[in-house]
């Protein structure tokens, strides 16, 4: 397992109730190494946190690590099938995070998120 992965895995598994169901899988691009995060329902919140907080410093860690090993680390969040659907203040903190919800993105506005 790589470094970005297991740090990824511990750091979730310790946050939730349920680590027996996070499972992430690892990609890599030409945009970077990508990984996708699945975690109980019940945990979604413990993952994304007040105002998507947590799940913004989770992100900035892996940045950190990525950097180790001049790669660009990102992180998709799946949102949890049988969901208990989310607040609207939990739902907007996902969208400003870039966590991926049911629904996706146009290309023109892919595009416009890479800020280039």
């Amino acid at each position: 397992m790589h470094e970005d992965q297991q740090f990824l895995e511990t750091v979730v598994k310790a946050l939730v109730d349920n680590p027996g169901t996070v499972h992430i899988n690892r990609t890599v691009d030409e945009m970077g190494v990508l990984l996708t995060l699945d975690v109980h329902a019940d945990d979604m919140g413990k993952i994304i946190g007040r105002s998507g907080n947590t799940a913004k410093a989770i992100r900035t860690l892996l940045r950190v690590v990525g950097m180790k090993h001049d790669a660009r680390v990102n992180l998709k969040i799946n949102e949890p099938e049988g969901g208990k659907g989310m607040t609207r203040e939990m739902s907007e903190a996902m969208e400003d995070e870039g966590i991926v919800t049911s629904s996706t993105k146009s290309l023109d506005e892919a595009i416009d998120d890479l800020k280039i």
